[in-house]
């Protein structure tokens, strides 16, 4: 052992092959780039206002309390008090009865649940229908689980009378969503409302959909994180109620968006034990628990909505009406510099046509960027405000087809969207002079 050389180096590869082509990741280099140079971040997707009172006053009643077993381990497969009162909830909504121990997972947030769904269903080989634009870790996670993800886009139609266009403008093909259903395919990820476009998809795209699946024997897995946050009397409508769906759905929340507490890291899978017993071996084989505290705030907080469910008083009824509030506030900023933004008909999320705006924007030379990356990282740099290229949220095949967009979040304090005027206001004095 002794005349082995001390800095002896691994020849061997190291990395897994499930990780070949997956390892870049936007977030990291958009974050970085806001922390260094923004005044105003309205890239990432998480509020910059503090979480209700009511559920940081059950957080300071969980740690300060009496029931020093909160400190400790609960049911790996969710907090008791928080499985029983999500069932109870999801009852309502899905308007079927729930067993609390079975129908109900809590998870590290809705990322988890999504990596679960991923490990548990998909083998080499299989196909996951991701409609575009998606959230960015759908396609790596299939990717990991071996499988081959199959891509449809939302395809935008031109609003008339020179309106402004909506998320709802942005529709799939029906002959194109069916033609990618095969032998092979084992899933199709829903996102409804949508991240990035902020689309919340009629009671008709849901029944295609839902007979697709039900034609070809397809899971469905629903990520809903944006539930509550719908805008302009619009309804989500939850796949799962419809015919033939229950069966094959898991749905996807999360604490973190449904009480504006996002770095709580507490969400949800619910569904038929057939699907989620497949989850929870994934689950106790990798993360196994989630923090009891965070599990017993949320349980709280929901037990206050269930109590509260439809009336004025509602988190779930105030929320949204607070945020379509600061949604209007940011279309109109963006309107005013030139920016034609998309209304979002749900979620944190606007997208806005950026097309107008390339004289503004150095090329750079032999760069293969696209521009929405050059543009974004040109407003980070000059003007302070930052943002989160649209092409991020497509595949390689479509993703040069979509470069004149970005996406904004507006889950912001009035004060931030303020400041975000002000660097847009101070943008066009500066074009027109």
């Amino acid at each position: 052992f002794l005349s082995l050389p001390l800095q002896a180096k691994m020849s061997r590869p190291v990395q897994a092959r499930r990780l070949e082509g997956i390892d870049k990741n936007i977030w990291v280099e958009f974050v970085k780039l806001a922390a260094t140079y923004s005044k105003v971040n309205l890239g990432q997707g998480f509020p910059d206002f503090p979480a209700p009172d009511f559920l940081q006053e059950a957080l300071r009643r969980a740690l300060g309390g009496e029931n020093h077993m909160l400190h400790q381990y609960t049911r790996a497969f969710g907090h008791p008090p928080l499985v029983k009162v999500l069932a109870q909830f999801f009852e309502k909504l899905l308007g079927r009865e729930l067993d609390p121990m079975t129908n109900v997972m809590v998870t590290v947030g809705a990322y988890q649940a999504l990596f679960c769904c991923f490990q548990a269903f998909v083998d080499e080989g299989d196909e996951v229908i991701i409609i575009e634009p998606f959230f960015d870790c759908y396609e790596p996670m299939v990717k990991m689980a071996g499988g081959t993800p199959v891509f449809v886009p939302l395809r935008p139609k031109a609003p008339k009378d020179g309106k402004l266009m909506s998320s709802a403008d942005w529709q799939l093909d029906p002959a194109e969503l069916a033609s990618k259903f095969s032998a092979r395919t084992k899933a199709i990820v829903l996102n409804s409302p949508n991240n990035p476009l902020g689309k919340v998809f009629s009671q008709g795209e849901l029944e295609l959909i839902a007979e697709l699946c039900v034609k070809h024997d397809v899971l469905c897995i629903s990520d809903e994180v944006y539930e509550w946050l719908v805008y302009d009397g619009r309804q989500h409508i939850r796949i799962a109620s419809l015919p033939g769906m229950w069966d094959r759905t898991v749905v996807i929340g999360s604490a973190g968006k449904t009480f504006s507490a996002t770095g709580w890291k507490v969400g949800w899978t619910v569904g038929p034990d057939r699907l989620l017993q497949h989850l929870r071996t994934v689950h106790q084989n990798s993360v196994y628990h989630c923090a009891t505290m965070a599990q017993e705030a949320v349980a709280q907080g929901f037990q206050r909505e269930l109590t509260l469910y439809g009336k004025p008083d509602s988190y779930f009824v105030q929320l949204p009406r607070e945020l379509q509030q600061k949604r209007d506030l940011l279309v109109q900023s963006l309107v005013a510099v030139g920016m034609k933004p998309i209304i979002p008909e749900g979620t944190y999320f606007l997208v806005a046509d950026i097309s107008e705006f390339k004289s503004d924007v150095p090329d750079v030379p032999n760069s293969d960027e696209p521009y929405d990356y050059r543009f974004a990282k040109w407003m980070i740099k000059n003007k302070g405000l930052a943002a989160i290229p649209l092409s991020a949220f497509y595949s390689e095949a479509h993703r040069s087809s979509h470069t004149n967009f970005i996406r904004f979040c507006f889950a912001k304090e009035e004060a931030t969207l303020k400041a975000a005027n002000d660097i847009l206001q101070k943008w066009k004095q500066e074009k027109t002079s």
